[in-house]
């Protein structure tokens, strides 16, 4: 059978770990290969199933041993992998697929959508909407929750629990974001930082601060600064350095730039960087509340036209709260011949289909870990809009403690390794895990 494999697996680094690094982005699709077969994920018994969700709901800690001896007649490894598929979603419509949502419009569109010329029925939906994210944020807020998504059609939101991706109070990252959005938030009186543009600046800053130790640096700087048609972003006080030009008396003789050019200028710069993933907007602290409350009101959060219209958001969690559905990711495994040198070989994969939120990632390669013998490979299919949440974004606070900070997390369902890793400061910037690779009980990756 075609696995749909890319056609060259990427080189990985050459330092195996115990443990890879937190990956904040949704994964879509993870297709796992083993030369161990996958039949102990095959058929579920009814009483299997039951338990694995009864062990979701209950946030049951599962340690396996090692190497699982038989993995097709371990009941604990079967249970403990439909508890690792569970997901909770809202609001839900089964015959619509709610993720993703951004250029989802294609997929959605001709199915049914009797809210789309119904106001009324929009206005319940919201209000159903807004009850079940003010929910999550509660949860989040008592560290009952760890993190969780609001993802519209054209933004993704992340919410995340104090203690959290190396942060001592709660985040919010929002991308893509617009200037639209931005100045929105900003009348709201939402307080946040473009944290990629700012890193940018200080790099551009310590540049210039090198090239104006000489003359002859500090005219190349001059040249390079329009280089791949960047302009350098104007100043406030452009007007002042046209000062010189008076005490010389040729002020007259020399076209200034007017107020209004120079606000064009700041205009364009701020749109150059609309829907790019350098647009990441960072919401800390207290702020998280004014932001809740600016999301529910928000008129650009729900789609006016198109097949998603009045649709509200998609929340998407790890853990059950008010007006949420629980769902479940999609496995089957699929057996296959590879040719290896001049013979076939049996290869035998998992894919598992649906929004896999982090902690899935870690407790599904945690189970294949016992499962396969400490060897067992992965590509994996990134949401690409998320893929900008793993950008370290508290580089510039003061060091975490992790013991304050992390203190009540324990009792937010996760697994205990699975918090311990989520908590570490990301390390893989704007990129996401494409590829995972498990050899003697460690793992490389590659980005």
């Amino acid at each position: 059978k075609d696995l749909n494999l890319p056609a060259a697996v990427p080189e990985v680094p050459s330092s195996p770990r115990h443990e890879f690094p937190a990956d904040w982005s949704i994964k879509t699709r993870l297709l796992f290969m083993s030369s161990q077969p996958f039949t102990w994920a095959e058929h579920l018994k009814a009483q299997e199933e039951a338990q694995g969700f009864a062990q979701h709901c209950r946030a049951t800690e599962t340690n396996l041993p090692q190497s699982v001896q038989e993995p097709k007649l371990s009941t604990e490894l079967r249970c403990a992998f439909q508890q690792s598929l569970v997901y909770w979603l809202h609001p839900s419509l089964p015959w619509l697929q709610l993720f993703p949502r951004i250029g989802a419009d294609r997929k959605i569109a001709g199915k049914a959508s009797p809210w789309s010329q119904d106001e009324a029925l929009q206005q319940v939906l919201m209000s159903d909407w807004s009850v079940s994210f003010t929910s999550l944020y509660n949860l989040l807020k008592a560290k009952l929750c760890p993190y969780f998504y609001i993802c519209t059609y054209q933004f993704t939101v992340l919410f995340r629990a104090a203690g959290l991706a190396g942060s001592d109070v709660m985040t919010a990252v929002i991308s893509p974001t617009t200037r639209g959005l931005r100045e929105a938030m900003r009348n709201e009186g939402i307080e946040f930082s473009l944290p990629l543009v700012e890193e940018r600046r200080t790099r551009k800053k310590k540049n210039t601060e090198v090239n104006l130790e000489t003359e002859a640096a500090n005219s190349l700087e001059a040249g390079n600064s329009t280089e791949n048609g960047e302009e350098p972003a104007p100043s406030d006080d452009d007007d002042e350095s046209f000062s010189w030009l008076e005490e010389m008396g040729v002020q007259d003789k020399v076209k200034k730039p007017d107020a209004i050019s120079i606000k064009l200028r700041k205009e364009k710069h701020e749109v150059q960087m609309d829907h790019k993933p350098e647009s990441l907007a960072l919401v800390k602290g207290t702020n998280t509340f004014t932001l809740l409350n600016f999301l529910i009101n928000c008129k650009s959060l729900v789609a006016a036209a198109g097949p998603q219209a009045g649709l509200p958001p998609t929340l998407l969690s790890p853990v059950a709260f008010r007006g949420g559905t629980m769902q479940t990711l999609k496995a089957r495994s699929i057996n296959a011949k590879a040719r290896v040198h001049s013979a076939y070989e049996d290869i035998f994969s998992l894919e598992i289909v649906g929004p896999v939120l982090p902690h899935s990632l870690h407790s599904l390669t945690t189970l294949l870990k016992s499962a396969q013998r400490g060897a067992f490979s992965a590509v994996l299919y990134t949401h690409e809009p998320t893929a900008v949440f793993n950008t370290n974004l508290d580089n510039a606070s003061p060091a975490l403690n992790k013991e304050t900070a992390c203190k009540d997390l324990p009792a937010c369902g996760l697994h205990p390794k699975a918090l311990d890793q989520l908590s570490q400061c990301p390390t893989l910037g704007k990129s996401s895990i494409r590829f995972l690779e498990m050899k003697d009980y460690s793992y490389t990756w590659k980005s």
